[in-house]
């Protein structure tokens, strides 16, 4: 009688058992070891090709910094830590591939996590500039999503899967780059817990947001539906696929109203004395916004309306200091996208020249200060103040050129039109 041959896996031979079930094939078998080693290798092979897909090589911080600073006036310790995560994720990205597939020289038994970011300042800092710029610089897939818009899932609104629905899109469909994305979650801020919400009464748009938001920041599989996508964008032809959070780097901004009495109360506790010898506050000791924002701790985010879970999801605090005079001026006049460069080629196509003296951009950005509007102000000052000149001028077939001053800008008096008529005379002297 011929003794029974036991069947081993055909990959790593191990011998089938109870406990090592083994999947039969034409000429071998296989155990479920393998199957998944085979299926991680399986998927580096795509995110290998995902990697040599990126447009340009990894940058280094000081690269991302210097593109940054061509378009974000100051903010150099929230342009610093946003320039360090994405190295980081750059570099993370390809110690996941060199792990799957075994290859490098890296500790393989060492897992990167990430730290998600939380952007804290003032409205008009360039919060969402920083997040919008950020996406012409990284080669990974960039998402931006409102969180105002955001409701509980069965609620009238958007539900969080949506946010992965935008990467995914932005990825054209391929699971690979998505799941290597990073998505800026903006007006986070409007989903605090409100301090006036009634007790039992279910907030869906503040804390519920909150809790629905854990799983996708933390990092885990979720389903995404397809929406209508064809069936050769999803990755398979279902009507929803799996995406992996893990990987995907979470940046939050907000402007916090309110926050800084919170830190306050920390930084400067109040006297609890009262009567004739009881001491007063004096004002001058009361910090300044940009301290109290540095000086921002999670307990004071807690006190704010965010969950412990939440904050805990965002380890790194980024602020933005308010902007001052200079600083608006700057704005006005320095980066790719100034609006006086933008102005003056708007203008240059009706073939006139466009000027602002010092003391008119010095005004429009005292404006925009006392107005407290910081740098998303000042495009609706010089609307305002170029208006009926950008009406005329194309009517009008004579103009050379347009001054604006300081008289101008506060409404005293209108914009300087010199014509070609004018210059004409010391042309025919030379």
């Amino acid at each position: 009688m011929t003794k029974e041959t036991k069947q081993r896996c055909s990959f790593c031979e191990i011998e089938a058992s109870a406990s090592v079930p083994m999947i039969a094939g034409a000429e071998g078998h296989i155990c479920e070891a393998c199957v998944i080693l085979a299926s991680q290798v399986v998927s580096s092979w795509g995110k290998k090709k995902v990697l040599s897909d990126m447009p340009h090589a990894l940058p280094k911080p000081a690269e991302i910094k210097a593109m940054l600073d061509q378009y974000v006036i100051g903010q150099d310790l929230a342009k610093e830590i946003l320039a360090v995560a994405v190295y980081n994720h750059y570099k993370r990205l390809k110690h996941e591939t060199s792990k799957i597939a075994g290859l490098g020289s890296a500790d393989q038994s060492v897992e990167i996590g990430k730290s998600n970011i939380l952007l804290i300042g003032p409205s008009g800092t360039g919060k969402t500039l920083l997040a919008s710029t950020l996406a012409k610089i990284v080669g990974v897939p960039f998402a931006v999503a409102d969180a105002t818009t955001l409701t509980q899932a069965g609620y009238v609104g958007d539900d969080v899967e949506n946010i992965l629905v935008r990467l995914l899109d932005v990825a054209n469909g391929d699971i690979s780059k998505a799941e290597w994305g990073i998505v800026y979650l903006d007006e986070v801020d409007k989903i605090a817990r409100s301090p006036e919400q009634a007790i039992g009464t279910r907030d869906v748009s503040g804390e519920g947001v909150q809790q629905a938001l854990l799983r996708l920041v933390e990092g885990s599989l979720v389903k995404v539906s397809l929406k209508g996508r064809r069936k050769d964008q999803g990755g398979s032809g279902g009507d929803s696929v799996m995406i992996d959070t893990h990987n995907i780097l979470f940046i939050s901004g907000g402007a916090f109203p309110g926050l800084e009495k919170y830190v306050e109360k920390r930084l400067v506790p109040g006297h609890t004395a009262i009567g004739f010898h009881a001491e007063m506050n004096d004002s001058d000791k009361k910090p300044k916004l940009e301290e109290m924002l540095n000086a921002t701790q999670p307990d004071d985010l807690k006190k704010f309306g965010l969950i412990p879970e939440f904050i805990g999801r965002f380890p790194v605090l980024a602020p933005l200091e308010p902007l001052d005079i200079d600083a608006l001026i700057k704005v006005l006049t320095e980066p790719k996208n100034a609006l006086v460069k933008q102005y003056q080629q708007l203008f240059s196509f009706d073939e006139v020249e466009l000027e602002f003296t010092e003391d008119a951009l010095a005004e429009i950005a005292k404006q925009a200060v006392e107005h407290n509007t910081g740098a998303r102000g000042l495009r609706g000052i010089m609307e305002k103040v170029l208006r009926r000149i950008m009406f005329d001028i194309p009517s009008r077939e004579n103009v050379a050129r347009c001054i604006v001053n300081a008289e101008v800008i506060k409404g005293t008096q209108d914009v300087e039109v010199i014509e070609h008529e004018i210059l004409e005379p010391e042309k025919a002297t030379q």
